[in-house]
């Protein structure tokens, strides 16, 4: 038996790269899909003959019939979340009965979460984060604290009674005494989980065992990431980040899968740069060029509609990004959005106080100190929307992607031209590589 094929989908920026596409792409050629961390706070749209579908926390692969999608044990879950998203794919036909899985480990988003995280958010004198408010940060802490309640748990009537008569005591006092909240009804938060932990027992299981269990089948999985490298809470721009590893490691620790199983790394990037919500954004544009990037890129959340703020290709980051992920195959999406440029410039590196250096700040403040040093590429002013290989790409557009490779040290596999699924350009080693975790388990 070879060795399966297994690989992670990691955002290299700030999230919304566009990996819902992508994983959906690539999902053809993976028997199981499995997403590591997040919350419903990470969208993923994906266009599919113009039919448009967004997912918060189902993974893309669900649109692929035959293909099993996990949510792993990294991943904090709201069931009525849940639960609403698979009524919203049954409704479209995308039928999940036997093919969707919710780790017994992850942790469960519950009322008070998001009472904590909004009145937190909208405190007086707080740093704003810039979250969604849909208790992620919350439900991670009770996680560190020992203290939160797993998917396994909720399905055990006492246990869950239990929890939530103890955590509403204590939340409502804590919310009350810090931000005058109106306190949480236990009884009626029972009687709403416990039904909804009825609905959530069919997809629960022990995903790490069902995962492992495939790998020495011989099958093949793809892991995928939400957010991005830059928001994850050990590597990105700290404190303006999310609450898990959004890294590829987090694909070991949020699955139960080995480090040592897991194959190659691809990591998503747009052929520009976007960031939702606060934090440092060292090429932001501030201009008339970043409305006309957002608007022909339509940047705009796709769970929250918030616009996205929008600058020019940082290499230096994309360089740490490549180095912390280990990303051997990038795919550059959005290349269309830059048609119409006579120039586009891309951050090759950094001065600070008049001194060049290309290492990324630990400390937020330090990006107050970057000043990009750009160089100029010269654009391709002609649509590429309607290629379909790579060599018809015209040589301007070659010439940008080949200039990403050589700063990042990995080869770009994928380009996106659109946000249908059929606007996809995939370079012929990659191709061949797809290939073969594809025929993996034959």
């Amino acid at each position: 038996m070879s060795k399966p094929k297994t690989a992670v989908v990691v955002g290299a920026q700030w999230g919304d790269e566009g990996k819902g596409k992508i994983v959906d792409v690539l999902s053809d050629n993976y028997d199981i899909v499995a997403r590591y961390a997040g919350g419903h706070n990470a969208g993923h749209t994906v266009l599919i003959g113009g039919e448009k579908f967004v997912l918060q926390l189902v993974p893309c692969g669900v649109l692929r019939p035959g293909r099993l999608s996990v949510i792993g044990n990294g991943v904090v879950l709201d069931p009525a979340a849940f639960l609403k998203e698979v009524a919203g794919l049954g409704r479209a036909g995308i039928n999940v009965d036997g093919r969707l899985f919710v780790s017994t480990r992850a942790h469960v988003i519950l009322p008070y979460h998001r009472m904590i995280e909004l009145a937190a958010e909208n405190a007086p004198g707080r740093v704003k984060i810039g979250t969604t408010s849909r208790g992620i940060g919350p439900a991670y802490e009770d996680k560190m604290a020992r203290s939160g309640l797993r998917v396994g748990d909720l399905l055990d009537r006492d246990l869950l009674r239990t929890h939530i008569e103890n955590a509403c005591r204590e939340k409502n006092t804590i919310a009350h005494a810090l931000f005058n909240s109106e306190p949480l009804d236990a009884d009626r938060m029972f009687a709403e989980y416990s039904a909804l932990a009825e609905q959530m027992r069919p997809f629960v299981a022990d995903t790490a065992l069902l995962l492992n269990r495939a790998l020495q089948r011989g099958e093949s999985i793809m892991f995928e990431g939400a957010q991005g490298t830059m928001l994850d809470i050990d590597h990105g721009t700290y404190p303006f980040v999310t609450s898990s590893s959004a890294t590829a490691g987090g694909a070991s620790t949020g699955t139960g899968v080995a480090p040592t199983a897991i194959s190659t790394v691809i990591g998503v990037t747009k052929a520009y740069c976007t960031r939702v919500g606060e934090g440092p954004f060292p090429t932001e544009l501030h201009d008339a060029q970043g409305d006309e990037l957002r608007a022909r890129g339509n940047e705009f959340g796709a769970v929250t509609g918030r616009p996205r703020r929008c600058g020019w290709l940082d290499l230096p980051l994309l360089r740490y990004a490549a180095m912390i992920n280990g990303i051997r195959w990038l795919v550059v999406t959005k290349l269309d959005v830059l048609d119409h440029l006579a120039e586009i410039p891309v951050c090759t590196g950094y001065k600070v106080n008049g001194r060049a250096t290309d290492e990324i700040p630990a400390d937020a403040r330090g990006y107050d100190l970057l000043q990009p040093v750009y160089t100029r590429m010269r654009g391709w002013q002609t649509p590429t929307t309607k290629i379909a290989a790579y060599d018809k790409l015209p040589q301007p557009a070659r010439d940008y992607l080949a200039f990403i490779e050589r700063e990042t040290g990995a080869r770009a596999g994928m380009v996106s031209t659109g946000p249908d699924r059929e606007q996809t350009i995939i370079a012929a080693e990659f191709a061949a590589e797809l290939k073969h975790a594809a025929g993996a388990h034959s």
